[in-house]
């Protein structure tokens, strides 16, 4: 495998939790303090530090100790842009379910 190739695996790897991909949408709005994060998606703190630890390591999003809070950022906005893909594929994917599942009625309906 090539080091391109491991990058974009342990890339997705970190992405591959939906309470990070939250933290990343929450994070387009510019920087958060942890508490922020906490209150903002409804989790418990150590939950919280425990995925921004995974995004941190793969720098993902960068950490800025201000006296005793911590302030999070993502460290290359080109993620949103892949973020964005991923939705679109996923409403693409949607639009494909929801007009087979039309078919499948319309042929129910002719029987």
């Amino acid at each position: 495998m090539t080091d391109l190739g491991r990058f974009k695996a342990e890339f997705f790897k970190a992405l591959a939790h939906p309470l990070r991909i939250a933290v990343l949408d929450v994070l387009r709005n510019g920087e958060s303090g942890v508490n922020e994060l906490c209150v903002t998606l409804d989790v418990e703190q150590s939950s919280l530090s425990q995925q921004l630890a995974v995004l941190r390591s793969r720098n993902i999003v960068i950490g800025r100790k201000e006296g005793l809070n911590v302030y999070y950022s993502v460290r290359d906005t080109t993620v949103f842009k892949l973020l964005d893909v991923a939705r679109q594929i996923f409403n693409n994917q949607l639009v494909g379910v929801k007009s087979m599942l039309s078919e499948m009625s319309a042929t129910t309906r002719r029987r």
